[in-house]
């Protein structure tokens, strides 16, 4: 059995029988420090509990909401170590590069994408992104992807969660897409925009 793979069912193990207090809890560390993504957990009680999944879905995107904000702090306080302890070079230039590109929607894209968030939120502490709208992009990304999963449970139950596994890669990418295509539009509109009269 692989590491990975033991790790996921340490998880469930752990962290389900809490209900909603595990998700939180999930979550917030994932978005920190801990490899396993909370959408597993999010799935696992919203099949269980349909009719509270938009509750789960909540629940999970102030827990991951908060986590981010952790992960923020211990990049602004580590600064680039901590990001050199956890991460090789090549990431954090990249990351690094995705910021200085795309400022705060580098942070909308990890959200709502299988990119690895915490990367994100601790780059997001030590590259100095603004602390509010790192927030509220966190908390919109981060809502949107749990708030569509538990959508998505609640109309079309387990057979959906086949479909998710095999097409949610492409389907986050596609959004992630969408997400540049309105930023480059907002871009060049302010861009065009005539200069107001003196």
């Amino acid at each position: 059995m692989s590491l990975l793979l033991t790790l996921v069912e340490w998880t469930q193990r752990t962290f389900e029988p809490l209900g909603a207090w595990g998700l939180f809890i999930l979550a917030f560390i994932e978005s920190s420090v801990f490899p396993i993504p909370p959408d597993l957990l999010l799935i696992v009680l919203s099949l269980a509990e349909p009719q509270y999944a938009l509750w789960f879905a909540l629940v999970c995107t102030l827990g991951s909401t908060l986590g981010g904000m952790f992960g923020y702090l211990i990049g602004y306080v580590g600064e680039q170590a901590v990001l050199e302890r956890f991460f090789d070079r090549k990431k954090i230039e990249k990351v690094h590069r995705l910021f200085n590109k795309y400022e705060v929607w580098a942070i909308a894209i990890a959200g709502f994408t299988p990119v690895p968030y915490k990367v994100f939120t601790i780059a997001g502490g030590v590259f100095y992104i603004d602390f509010k709208k790192f927030v509220l992009v966190s908390f919109l990304s981060r809502g949107a992807r749990f708030t569509l999963e538990a959508l998505l449970i609640m109309f079309y139950g387990p057979q959906i969660v086949t479909f998710l596994d095999a097409n949610f890669n492409g389907l986050s990418l596609l959004a992630a897409v969408v997400l540049l295509g309105g930023y480059f539009m907002h871009k060049r509109l302010r861009s065009s925009a005539p200069l107001p009269p003196y």
